[in-house]
């Protein structure tokens, strides 16, 4: 304990914030209100997930579309003998062929009236003979299927089963252009991440205080601990509240991918990212850091903000504009990508507010580690810089003290003590 909180019997700076954060962080943990909290997010996480799957499911059946031949129960034969042989060579690109009508000598047929009908999936129709096919479809389905229709026919002609030469291929880990496109949507993803993560959390810091100004406990604490460790201890209190949210939310995704196994679309696409500039667990380290720093930044701002307010309603005011300064800054942060080690990004850097946004998408793109260690300082001293100046603000404008609100408690105290004086001498 220091030599201030011996001889005055207050907590030191720590000591006090330690105590206003266990407290915080019990209270709001254990209430119904956060176990709600922790629910919202989840249900558009489980529709979207429903919607996702059910989405790409209808889409996969309406994007089935095949190509109908109907010609001479010979020609027939011989297309799809030619697709079937040409199908393992191109694979998905080729479109599937399926048998109309086995036509008789001299019948004809009404393609465009199969088309019309609008049954099944049949997107274009062939017809004639393999020597002169004719593709019925719509403009953009025949300018896309003219040259594999005639790639078909083509094979369908030969009198032999036709040959086709082994392509050699050399294949390599990765290229300089492809990397650096994926460490860029690492980037973007990342921060588009931080940004989701910070706008549904740090909101709560915004009515941390009315609460405690309308039941005046707030005067209670602040007779007792200083003001800058109240501002640090709730500042904290918020930021662990939200890291066991994040884990919560974190846990049910993880589940939910272990359900899926390692071919589910959530395990499918986590294996589709690149690997960042750092490397992933130093980088989600990073990206751990970098969101309480965020978190510590805006929330120092919107705890001062907050504490200027003094309902609810006044509150819900202010959230509008502090969304859209949010928006603002990660807009900035976003638009320093395109200038990697230009003057934006590193007065995106430098800017307090967008630095955890830039420093996360640079730790996505280069490998050194360095220029974390210093920006990282330079965020601590930002935070300080903030949590004093909002714990002084609150000062002066809520709780009236400070200075000039001592010098005047004084000066009424005079007035008041000479008023008496001489009102008794005048009796």
């Amino acid at each position: 304990m220091s030599r201030m909180s011996t001889t005055s019997g207050r907590l030191s700076l720590l000591q006090a914030a330690f105590v206003v954060a266990r407290r915080d962080f019990v209270a709001i943990l254990f209430s119904r209100a956060f176990i709600f909290f922790l629910l919202g997010p989840l249900f558009p996480i489980l529709v979207g997930g429903l919607a996702g799957g059910i989405g790409q499911k209808v889409q996969q059946s309406a994007g089935q579309t095949d190509i109908g031949v109907a010609m001479a129960p010979a020609d027939v034969d011989a297309m799809l003998r030619a697709h079937d042989a040409l199908e393992p060579k191109l694979g998905p690109a080729l479109p599937r062929m399926v048998e109309l009508k086995r036509l008789r000598p001299g019948e004809s047929f009404d393609a465009k009236a199969v088309l019309s009908e609008r049954r099944g999936v049949i997107a274009a129709v062939v017809t004639g003979t393999p020597a002169h096919p004719i593709l019925t479809a719509t403009e953009q389905r025949a300018e896309r299927w003219k040259g594999t229709v005639g790639l078909i026919a083509a094979n369908a002609l030969a009198k032999a089963q036709p040959t086709y030469p082994e392509v050699q291929t050399a294949i390599v880990a990765t290229s300089g252009a492809s990397e650096r496109i994926g460490r860029v949507q690492t980037a973007q993803g990342a921060q588009v991440l931080l940004f989701l993560l910070t706008m549904l959390l740090a909101g709560m810091v915004l009515s941390n205080l009315v609460e405690e100004k309308g039941n005046k406990i707030i005067e209670i604490l602040a007779a007792a601990i200083p003001m800058d460790a109240l501002f640090l201890g709730k500042l904290f209190a918020m930021l662990a509240v939200s890291m066991v949210g994040i884990m919560v939310w974190g846990s049910v995704i993880g589940g939910i991918a272990a359900l899926g196994g390692s071919h589910g679309p959530i395990a499918l696409e986590l294996a589709k990212l690149p690997t960042p500039g750092v490397g992933w667990p130093l980088f989600l380290l990073l990206g751990v850091i970098y969101f309480s720093m965020n978190y510590l930044l805006l929330g120092s701002i919107f705890l001062a903000v907050g504490s200027m307010a003094a309902t609810v309603r006044e509150v819900q005011t202010l959230s509008m504009p502090a969304t859209m300064a949010q928006l603002l800054v990660f807009f900035f942060a976003t638009y320093a990508l395109t200038e990697t080690g230009g003057p934006v990004e590193m007065a995106a850097i430098a800017f307090p507010l967008s630095s955890p946004y830039a420093m996360l998408a640079r730790a996505a793109m280069e490998e050194s580690l360095w220029p974390h260690l210093l920006v990282l300082l330079w965020q601590v001293l930002w935070v300080a810089l903030f949590i004093r100046a909002g714990a002084g603000l609150f000062r002066k404008r809520v709780m009236k003290s400070g200075p000039r609100a001592v010098k005047r408690r004084r000066l009424r105290a005079w007035r008041d003590f000479f008023l008496e004086l001489f009102g008794k001498a005048a009796v």
